[in-house]
């Protein structure tokens, strides 16, 4: 059986894309920058230019600097250019399934809302996942943060490790989610393929 074909934009070292990897995708990936750890096919484009189609699903992580905490307390969001709101406008005029990830304070709405301690990961990392052309939404019990790791940038190695993202190097896996997230999403986004191929 042909796996699905995933379009993954903003791509960076892969974390979202390992996971739908592992749920059944096979996987390109596109990013305006170098990704030389990236474990899968890979092109250099600018992902608000770069053709959709032929791909039956997508996934896009715009850059999250725009809306992230830490810009704000480190440095100056209007530095860092909204990809998020041209990336939802361009999927709105697609046929096939998407999501889209972000940080919370990027506003999506939260069809899923997760975090590493749902997956038994022992890290606290908070991503929403907004669903396009599909229905999906969270029934993952709730997050609970007792004893879990914080990002820390004088622990990056061993919380990238720990988001099981062991492949990237620290300065990749500061923007990259796990790959237990989309492999949860993947899953329910290949029944849902399935389904409407049944």
């Amino acid at each position: 059986m042909t796996r699905p074909r995933l379009l993954d934009l903003f791509c960076g070292a892969g974390g979202a894309a390992t996971g739908y990897h592992r749920a059944g995708f096979d996987i390109t990936g596109v990013d305006n920058r170098p990704q030389p750890r990236y474990p899968f096919e890979f092109i250099q484009a600018d992902a608000l230019t770069y053709p959709l189609g032929g791909y039956d699903a997508i996934h896009a992580s715009p850059v999250c600097l725009t809306f992230a905490r830490v810009t704000a307390w480190r440095g100056n969001r209007d530095s860092h250019p909204d990809t998020l709101t041209p990336t939802l406008a361009r999927l709105a005029r697609v046929a096939v399934p998407w999501v889209v990830e972000n940080v919370e304070e990027a506003g999506l709405r939260a069809d899923f809302l997760l975090c590493g301690s749902q997956f038994g990961l022992p890290v606290r990392r908070h991503r929403h996942f907004q669903a396009g052309n599909w229905s999906a939404y969270d029934l993952m019990p709730p997050c609970d943060h007792r004893g879990l790791r914080p990002f820390a940038h004088k622990d990056e190695r061993a919380y990238a490790d720990a988001m099981g993202c062991d492949w990237m190097t620290k300065t990749d896996a500061r923007q990259a989610i796990p790959p237990a997230y989309t492999e949860y999403i993947g899953r329910l986004l290949m029944d849902h393929l399935t389904q409407a191929a049944a």
